[in-house]
This record gives structure tokens, sequence and C-alpha cells, in this order.
């Protein structure tokens, strides 16, 4: 069980990784905050968290997360030659990971922790910056379930759903599985809104009706503003979604799984990183759809509600 006074490091203070550490210092669990961009580890200080000058100095911590932006990061962080495990003597109590990472990857350094005898939690999560500070962030976990049982409380301080999934690295799994539907999902609301509004309709009022019918959900809600306003600032790149396709429909390979409706998204999504538009969110698929059916679409100035309060 936790004792509810675990000392906190975090590694990894960008949009995500900030917010989160935010969450834990105002629920009364301030973590110490490294960042390789000290003046993204200063801008938490304001929010209750404290600044580490090195990883070194979160070696003494009960529990240590990490949220970086690649499988290199994360090595680096904690196995490079300056790394938060370099030293034999002096090592965290548990390593809780939420950066996105292939399976291999988390298996690799879940390896090198079990060597050092430091407990690792792969714990992905669904959302963004602003789903983080809205406090409606879901995180899935696994790993031993000991470690799981002592730090769920401070998961559930950033997290408003908190889901133990089982040993090993199957919770990557979990992500993957997840963004496969997250592409599907968004595919299909692009689709029926091209329809609608071809047929007369403002993609304002249809999505207003989507979202109160039992159709509707948190994530087409939240996705609304971007098919209404036509604003594709992005939250998830359309070159990030082709990965996690890959990466499912490799999956459902090994697994002999067909997956087929997923292939024909993934086709899309490999259109979508083809015709040039990989910086702005993946919400251009209603772009994508609109210029198949011979459509043009013009953003709407009307309020629409994402759900989050915002």
């Amino acid at each position: 069980m936790p004792d509810n006074e675990l000392t906190v490091g975090w590694i990894g203070a960008g949009r995500m990784g900030a917010a989160m550490a935010t969450r834990l210092a105002r629920a009364g669990a301030p973590p110490a905050v490294w960042n390789r961009t000290r003046s993204k580890a200063l801008a938490t200080v304001e929010h209750g968290c404290s600044v580490a000058d090195s990883l070194a100095d979160l070696r003494d911590r009960d529990v240590v997360f990490t949220m970086v932006a690649t499988e290199a990061d994360l090595q680096a962080v904690l196995l490079g030659e300056d790394g938060l495990l370099a030293d034999p003597a002096r090592l965290p109590g548990v390593v809780v990971d939420c950066s996105t990472v292939s399976t291999e990857g988390s298996a690799l350094v879940r390896a090198e922790c079990l060597l050092r005898g430091v407990p690792f939690l792969a714990a992905p999560v669904s959302g963004n910056g602003k789903v983080v500070t809205a406090g409606k962030l879901s995180i899935a976990v696994s790993g031993p379930v000991s470690a799981f049982e002592r730090v769920e409380y401070l998961l559930r301080h950033i997290g408003r759903s908190v889901t133990y999934v089982g040993e090993g690295d199957v919770s990557r799994l979990v992500k993957i599985c997840h963004n496969l539907m997250l592409g599907v999902v968004t595919q299909c609301l692009a689709e029926i809104t091209v329809l609608a509004e071809r047929g007369g309709v403002s993609r304002a009022a249809f999505l207003e009706f989507l979202n109160d019918s039992v159709m509707g959900s948190m994530f087409t809600r939240y996705k609304s503003p971007a098919f209404v306003h036509l604003d594709y600032t992005p939250t998830f790149t359309p070159v990030l979604l082709q990965k996690d396709f890959d990466l499912g429909l490799a999956a459902g390979h090994e697994l002999n799984v067909p997956m087929p409706l997923a292939g024909l998204t993934a086709q899309l999504v490999n259109q979508a990183v083809a015709s040039g538009r990989v910086s702005e969110d993946f919400a251009i698929l209603l772009d994508q759809q609109a210029a198949a059916a011979g459509l043009t679409l013009k953003p709407s100035d009307v309020f629409v509600d994402d759900g989050l309060g915002s």
C-alpha cells in the first residue's frame, strides 16, 4: 500500500510533462523536476515544483517519473553515462515511464532496471496538455503489481483514470490499440461530417447533435472545435499516427489478428503524410475527405464546446 509520503522526481518538462508534474505539486506531492533545457523546469516552480540541477539529484527519490519525447531520450536519461541509473550505490525506489515508446524499447529499459533492482512501471497516457490540465488524462500501467500499488495514489493525482493492465510491457500494446481507434474514429468522423455538410447541414450543427447523442464521446466533443474552425494546431501529427498504425498492424500480424478496418485507415493516414501536411494536427483527415468529395471547406466562426471547460 502507498505511504502517501513518497519523495518524487520528474524527468521531462515539455508541454505534457510540465502539466503532469504541476498536478502532482498541486495535490501536495511536489516533484523535483529536471529537463535538458533548464528554463522549462524553472517554469514549473511557480506551480510548486522544485528544480533538480542534474539527474544525479534525483537518485535518492522514492519514485522518479519520466516523460520524454523519444525512445533514445528515455535510454539516455536513464542509462546514459550521467543517467539516473548510472550510480549503483544511489538508485531511486521506482521508475515510472509515461513516455510513448515501443514495446521493445520499453522491455530493454525494464531489463536494465531489473539488473539494478529498480522496479519499472510502463505508464503511457492518453491525452495532451489541455487534457492533463482539465484533469481528464487516462493512464494504462503495467509492471510489478507491488510497485503499482505503491505509487497508484500519485498516478491518480495526475490522471482521471488509472488502469493496471498487467505485468511486463503490455501497457504499450494498450496505448497502440488506443491510438488505432483514435485514427479509425477520426476518419469515420471526417466522413460523416463531410456527408452532412454536403447535404446542407453545417458542421457545427451536425457535431452538436452527434456529441449530445449516444454516439458522442469525450473525444468527438474535444475534436469538434478543430473540425468546425478548421484549426489544425497540432496536438498529434499524422506522422505520429502513421507510426502507431505501423506498430499496431505489425502487432496484428504477429498475433494473427486480422485488422481490415485499421488497414484501410492506415492507407488514408499514409496519404495525409504524403500530402506534406506533416506538422499539423491529424484532424486534417477532414480536409482530405472533403477534397475527395469535391467539397471546399470554410472555417466557421461559432463557439464550440470542447468539453474541457476551455
